[in-house]
């Protein structure tokens, strides 16, 4: 990408943001007309390249019924992906006739927003051809992610039933998982053969998880399924008679008796098969050309040129500053002892801890609620721009709790018809200490992921690749920032809640030693583990998921780390540079009101904020 372009259409769209006029020349004569034509030229040339970023955005939507449903789309209702060979390879000519499409363009005729959109587009097409040589190294199924656990997750959270029609679409989809499968497995046999095996400890939570799902009616007796309940839930709801809802849900049980207990089947049967040749090596390294692939994964990932080396010491820094500021906590209440003792205090001492029942689990949900609304009710302190989507906290579910994160964030319906989410995972409350409850929900919910991922599908002006795509150490920059922020408008008064704060923060900084210790310097899991361990006070449980989550998704734990310290580094210039005229508001604002941007376009974009803003 071309910085100095990309920052000179920066600085033109803020400029246009804060209203800022330009010195121009005198009204030519009437025989003047190449300026005008020039305007429309300009004005022309963008026009049409909008229209084909769209164009390609939406092609890529109508390939996808997946991406379909969570954008709350219905067009194809009733499919799954394509995930097979063939279409990869597919996709990979429809990248490359994108960019050919997009590099036509005459861009000395784009305005600068159009420009700036321009840029990222091309950059991010060429990534994905280059990546596509890496589209084998990852493990399809796993306990963070995977088909057998992500389509009973849509049908249940995203498959709205509103009429006759959607809950015909459920069925024909529960009627598809036996094909998908078969495309799974041999996405999965692929692998195989090439060496890329999940390692031994990912094969039990996939067995669990999908044998789950075979759990109940039709398949066996007792309760109905986690499908058949979710199913019978939306019909009952739809004003149909009774013999057509009886109609609906017996196609439904006659598809999961045919096609979905068939799909699983197979696919545990093969896992249990592919566990045998697993081993306990953890990092990518030992994938064919493993460090060059996590290199790259770095580079996608933070969107920054940081060697493995140094996001590993930066994490030490970091560990090593977090420890102190704790420190002076564990002096302000008192504590006798030294740190990891007053880890052990606040791992164990049960007065952090709501009741392992259904009645504390509705407490921390409650609460969590509760924080959230209190802080929609301070938002116009921080920002001019908030996010019309509302927002919902809710448990995961239990059918994937056990394997589940411990909090994470989905988006709202593109149209308003679903809100945002912050799941919280209450399967262990042991892992969900109260003075980390705060910081949670500031994180997914408010002013962080919910604040930043809905107002991103709401902004005008911008292509929808920009509205509806991401990167990660933007993203999850932005939310591990809005854990500290509220501390600085006077919440977390409670030294046990700013503890918390920091433990989560802390977490972040331990993440990007473990996750380059695990596959840049071979650190087995249990290493892992035991430095987490060591060095937080969360319970062993989160660490463990923690380090599995490093090994099946390497380097995206970086992210946030590296997100928010640039955010910080950038707010801390702005902030010396403008003295008495910086406004925290603006920018929040500038951060936030073109979407997601890589850290080096997010820096380009301050940077132009200062220079407009002295000359204002």
């Amino acid at each position: 990408m071309k910085k100095s372009i990309i920052a000179l259409a920066v600085s033109s769209v803020l400029l246009a943001a804060c209203g800022e006029q330009t010195t121009t020349s005198p009204a030519p004569a009437s025989s003047e007309v190449p300026a005008k034509s020039s305007t429309t030229t300009v004005a022309s040339e963008s026009e049409r390249a909008n229209q084909l970023f769209d164009q390609i955005f939406d092609a890529g939507v109508d390939r996808s019924p997946i991406w379909q449903t969570y954008l709350g789309l219905k067009k194809d209702y009733d499919k799954w992906n394509d995930i097979s060979e063939q279409n990869a390879e597919k996709e990979l000519a429809i990248a490359k006739q994108d960019l050919a499409k997009v590099k036509q363009l005459d861009t000395s005729k784009l305005d600068p927003q159009t420009l700036v959109s321009y840029h990222l587009l091309v950059q991010r097409l060429e990534n994905q051809i280059s990546d596509h040589q890496w589209r084998h190294h990852n493990y399809p199924v796993n306990q963070m992610r995977g088909l057998h656990a992500q389509i009973p997750a849509l049908l249940i959270n995203q498959h709205r039933v509103t009429e006759l029609s959607d809950a015909q679409a459920y069925v024909s989809r529960l009627n598809g998982i036996n094909p998908l499968f078969d495309q799974l497995i041999e996405q999965l046999k692929i692998r195989e053969q090439k060496g890329i095996i999940a390692p031994k400890f990912v094969f039990a939570h996939v067995i669990r998880d999908s044998k789950n799902i075979l759990n109940g009616a039709p398949f066996t007796d007792g309760d109905d399924s986690t499908l058949l309940a979710d199913f019978k839930r939306k019909v009952e709801k739809l004003e149909l008679d009774d013999s057509a809802k009886a109609t609906l849900i017996e196609d439904a049980k006659k598809a999961l008796i045919e096609n979905v207990k068939p799909g699983y089947s197979k696919l545990i049967t093969y896992v249990e098969q592919l566990e045998k040749k697993a081993d306990t090596r953890d990092g990518v390294w030992k994938m064919p050309n493993g460090e060059a692939f996590f290199n790259n994964a770095l580079a996608r990932t933070t969107t920054t040129d940081l060697t493995s080396e140094q996001i590993h010491q930066l994490g030490l820094d970091e560990v090593a500053r977090i420890h102190d500021e704790m420190r002076a906590i564990m002096k302000q209440v008192e504590f006798k002892g030294d740190l990891n003792e007053f880890f052990e205090f606040m791992r164990n001492d049960p007065q952090f801890y709501y009741p392992d029942t259904e009645e504390g689990r509705q407490r921390y949900l409650t609460e969590a609620t509760a924080l959230i609304d209190d802080m929609k009710t301070r938002i116009d302190q921080l920002f001019l721009t908030k996010p019309k989507a509302e927002l919902l906290v809710k448990r995961v579910e239990a059918f994937r709790e056990k394997s589940a994160g411990k909090a994470f964030y989905n988006q709202p319906a593109a149209d308003g018809s679903r809100p945002g989410i912050y799941y919280a995972n209450l399967y262990k409350m042991e892992a969900m200490p109260t003075y980390q409850m705060a910081a949670l929900a500031y994180h997914e919910g408010v002013p962080g992921h919910h604040m930043q991922i809905a107002l991103k599908q709401e902004l005008e002006g911008i292509p929808k690749f920009r509205k509806f795509g991401g990167y990660t150490a933007y993203t999850e920059g932005w939310g591990l920032y809005s854990e500290l922020v509220p501390k600085e408008i006077g919440l977390y008064q409670n030294p046990y809640d700013d503890f918390g704060r920091l433990a989560m923060e802390l977490w972040r900084a331990c993440r990007l030693v473990v996750d380059t210790g695990i596959h840049s310097k071979k650190w087995t899991r249990e290493q892992g583990i035991d430095y987490y361990v060591s060095n937080t006070p969360n319970a062993k449980s989160d660490a463990v998921k923690m380090v599995e989550r490093h090994i099946v998704m390497p380097s995206q734990a970086t992210a946030y780390k590296v997100g928010m310290l640039k955010i910080l580094e950038l707010r801390q210039k702005a902030k010396d540079a403008l003295a008495d005229k910086f406004d925290i508001r603006q920018f929040h604002d500038v951060i936030l009101s073109q979407g997601p941007v890589p850290l080096n376009v997010l820096e380009d974009m301050v940077n132009q904020y200062i220079d407009t803003t002295k000359n204002a």
